[in-house]
């Protein structure tokens, strides 16, 4: 009996190995590191997030300057770039959490027992009114000229290819601060003209980078388990 309760420990221990592994595969991601995502392939990605404008709410003036704005935008920028919308459930719990701990504070037991209310209160109405947030992103790439010569089934069989040799991850770190220069150069220029547009946009850090793809391959266990310490992480395919 305790030979074959091991078998089967070794058995199930072999199927989750397994399955990370498989995972793993189809993951473009290589690391995380200096605000930069680096694929496996050895091209950079820079991640803005942007504001949002109502475009219905401007008046006709407004409106063709915000479209002759975003048309010198693209006309100005001589690389693809990837607009991305995430629509997600509203986060609520850092507030609340903020709240809280305030109205532990309080001495008053009125304001104290009132603030907690509160907190209830939002909780329930963001969980069963199902408020959404949208969140804008543009992505920036750059990648090594060794990666733009390669026709799409090439790069499509090395997107799945199993983990990382030592020589590739040596190569890769080698080029990635001179890949980085011409990526900073396009972030530069992509957020000068999307300023041009009236928006507010910001380059995302490491920490941030890390929550974004946290949130994004795991969208029911990041509502539940936060990633602590993320200015102290980063996510390495070594």
């Amino acid at each position: 009996m305790a030979q074959k309760a091991t078998q089967n420990k070794d058995s199930v221990r072999q199927k989750k190995t397994s399955a990370q592994t498989s995972t793993q595969l189809f993951l473009d991601i290589a690391e995380i590191k200096d605000n930069v995502v680096v694929l496996k392939n050895g091209g950079l990605r820079a991640i803005l997030q942007t504001t949002s404008i109502n475009f219905n709410l401007k008046s006709e003036e407004e409106q063709n300057s915000i479209i002759y704005a975003y048309q010198n935008f693209l006309n100005s920028i001589d690389f693809p770039i990837q607009i991305c919308v995430q629509s997600r459930k509203l986060d609520v719990d850092k507030y609340i959490e903020n709240v809280r701990e305030i109205g532990d504070k309080h001495t008053n037991v009125l304001l104290k027992e009132q603030t907690g209310e509160y907190c209830d209160y939002i909780q329930k109405l963001v969980e069963y009114a199902d408020i959404m947030e949208k969140k804008f992103y543009v992505v920036i790439p750059f990648d090594p000229y060794r990666s733009r010569k390669q026709s799409g089934f090439t790069k499509f069989m090395s997107s799945i290819s199993s983990g990382d040799s030592i020589d590739t991850i040596k190569h890769r770190h080698k080029e990635f601060e001179e890949l980085n220069k011409g990526l900073t150069q396009r972030v530069n220029a992509a957020t000068g003209g999307l300023e041009g547009c009236n928006l507010r946009v910001a380059q995302l850090g490491t920490s941030q980078l890390i929550e974004l793809f946290y949130g994004i391959y795991n969208p029911m266990t990041s509502r539940n388990e936060k990633v602590g310490q993320l200015d102290k992480m980063a996510i390495q395919g070594l």
